[in-house]
């Protein structure tokens, strides 16, 4: 009988541990160094052009076991300057996000904090697809040119001191 308890009770702690880790999974990571080195890419193609990646200058989620989300600068020097006044990176989602309050679907995209306060999110052809206000944060100690962090449920996407905050849908 003694046995036939044990057994039980390691059974119901195994599932207890197996639904916890299951629990924290599921809720979206923000990407270390080293996955950012392995799940950036080192060149990114926009508007009929090829685009060196600044990984330094990263960040990303990770929903779940295997979907991403990664945010990264390019090097625009070779691009027309009507488009490198606007486009900065490259955004891909591999899940649906709420940015600013409009909805962004699965997909590759450009971005930009451009200089009329508007982030802007575009398609591969340099159309825009979605442009939200950008905040600032006066209060942010050490601002670097490009990273992600989670506040309060949400992620912020900062560039510098100015932001836009992004919810997993």
């Amino acid at each position: 009988m003694k046995l036939r308890a044990r057994a039980v009770a390691v059974a119901f702690a195994f599932c207890i541990s197996a639904a916890l880790l299951f629990a924290q999974s599921s809720k979206p990571a923000v990407l270390t160094a080293v996955e950012l080195k392995q799940s950036v890419p080192s060149v990114y193609f926009f508007r009929g052009q090829s685009a060196t990646v600044q990984v330094r200058n990263a960040g990303g989620l990770r929903i779940g076991k295997d979907q991403l989300v990664l945010a990264a600068l390019v090097d625009t020097s070779g691009y027309a300057q009507d488009v490198a006044e606007k486009y900065q990176g490259l955004f891909i989602t591999e899940v649906k996000l709420n940015i600013g309050g409009t909805e962004l679907v699965p997909g590759e995209y450009g971005f930009g904090f451009n200089a009329d306060g508007k982030f802007r999110v575009m398609d591969v052809a340099n159309n825009d697809l979605l442009a939200t206000d950008i905040k600032s944060d006066a209060n942010l100690r050490r601002p670097v040119p490009l990273k992600l962090v989670e506040e309060g449920g949400e992620y912020r996407l900062y560039a510098g001191k100015k932001y836009i905050t992004i919810k997993v849908d």
